[in-house]
């Protein structure tokens, strides 16, 4: 199944209680956290209670991520001038 990420990007100061629940049901505590869930009926309720204080994406699938780590990593370094 499809995963999504979820980000908090507004605070929860002034929100009613059932969308702070929601917020917490959903894993997210503060600002500019992430969360990434299995895409499910249930979890796009929650997202519909809280959808103007935060922000919905398709998570990178997990076979994309072992690529993107290997393009990010540095050359292996090599020994300066070593014994002959």
């Amino acid at each position: 199944m499809a995963q999504l990420k979820i980000t908090q990007i507004r605070s929860t100061i002034g929100a009613r209680w059932r969308q702070r629940e929601s917020l917490r049901t959903l894993g997210l505590r503060r600002i500019r956290h992430s969360v990434v869930r299995e895409d499910t009926p249930q979890l796009r309720g929650l997202i519909a209670v809280v959808n103007h204080l935060v922000e919905v994406a398709p998570a990178p699938s997990s076979t994309d991520e072992p690529a993107a780590r290997r393009a990010g990593r540095k050359a292996e370094p090599t020994a300066k001038g070593g014994a002959k």
